[in-house]
């Protein structure tokens, strides 16, 4: 059952964060930051969730952990709109520059806030949440599930009538294939690039928070979210950008991150090979996926590039 729970906390974070990207790619952004907006997002609502008190409404708890790494996830992501769509500049640097901003920025502030409120004597006062996380728990049949997964196949949902069923989904994609003939029909690509990378840090955030908060009752950001943004990217890619192959994407990659933290609990996975291997299996899959499926991927033609109104 351990396994079973970790999996579909993983897949959870990894549709979270390739729906983002999804979005991002489908209006023409590469959104590389995809790492670092979750760690924002992660950040925002652990604080949410170390400052409000114990006895506080668990809707309430969920609500606003939710909103807040959303919110934070999304101010995030406009760096990454204003400098690609804006200014032009590379998206992948952007991206680059901005996962090594978040982790750094975020291990400042964590231990700063530690260093000053504990002073050693009072380990309460660390950036913590033990209680507050319950919240999310559900309990069906003395099996314990999340509210994350919950509000994942939720949004699961959502994602594919939007991006197939409406026409804000269809203007999305036509501005991540062909941007000069949505223009020509009127569509502002600006706009829509902005709603594919705000979205993209919505999602983004909010995965972010479950990552940290889903399995442990505190962070200290040192190590990030340990290569989650960059699976999640794999998790799309594999994918092929549409929102059910994600899905299914997420929960085999999801399998492998959860055997990864529960491999110790299995005799025979502990007798088979090293444990450093399973917290290596994750990364060495997606490399294996890539490898054989990348040349398949069909990627939006015009996603990387730059618009420019006046060229045609």
């Amino acid at each position: 059952m351990l396994l079973l729970q970790y999996t579909l906390i993983y897949a959870s974070v990894l549709i979270f964060v390739a729906l983002g990207g999804m979005y991002s790619e489908r209006s023409g952004v590469i959104n590389l930051g995809l790492e670092g907006i979750m760690v924002f997002g992660a950040l925002g609502g652990a604080f949410v969730l170390h400052s409000m008190p114990v006895e506080t409404n668990a809707f309430v708890i969920v609500i606003s952990v939710l909103l807040v790494s959303a919110l934070i996830g999304m101010l995030a992501s406009l760096l990454l709109a204003v400098a690609a769509i804006n200014f032009k500049a590379d998206q992948t640097l952007v991206g680059t520059a901005m996962n090594m901003l978040a982790t750094a920025a975020a291990t400042v502030i964590v231990k700063s806030f530690n260093n000053a409120r504990s002073n050693g004597d009072d380990p309460s006062a660390i950036l913590s949440y033990i209680e507050t996380r319950k919240a999310f728990a559900i309990h069906i049949g003395g099996v314990e599930f999340n509210w994350y997964t919950v509000i994942t196949i939720v949004l699961l949902a959502v994602a594919f009538i939007v991006l197939y069923k409406t026409r804000f989904g269809l203007r999305l994609m036509a501005c991540g294939e062909h941007p000069q003939a949505a223009d020509s029909v009127g569509i502002n690509v600006y706009k829509m690039r902005y709603a594919g990378v705000l979205i993209s840090g919505f999602c983004g955030g909010i995965g972010g928070i479950i990552y940290v908060s889903a399995v442990n009752s505190q962070w200290d950001f040192i190590y990030g979210v340990a290569g989650a943004g960059f699976l999640a990217l794999a998790v799309m890619i594999f994918g092929q950008w549409k929102p059910m192959k994600i899905a299914l994407a997420a929960l085999i990659f999801g399998v492998f991150r959860a055997i990864a933290d529960t491999y110790a609990g299995f005799d025979f996975l502990v007798h088979l090979v090293s444990g450093e291997f399973y917290k290596m299996l994750p990364y060495i899959i997606s490399l294996i996926v890539l490898a054989f499926t990348s040349k398949k991927s069909r990627a939006p033609k015009a996603e990387g590039i730059p618009y420019d109104k006046g060229s045609r």
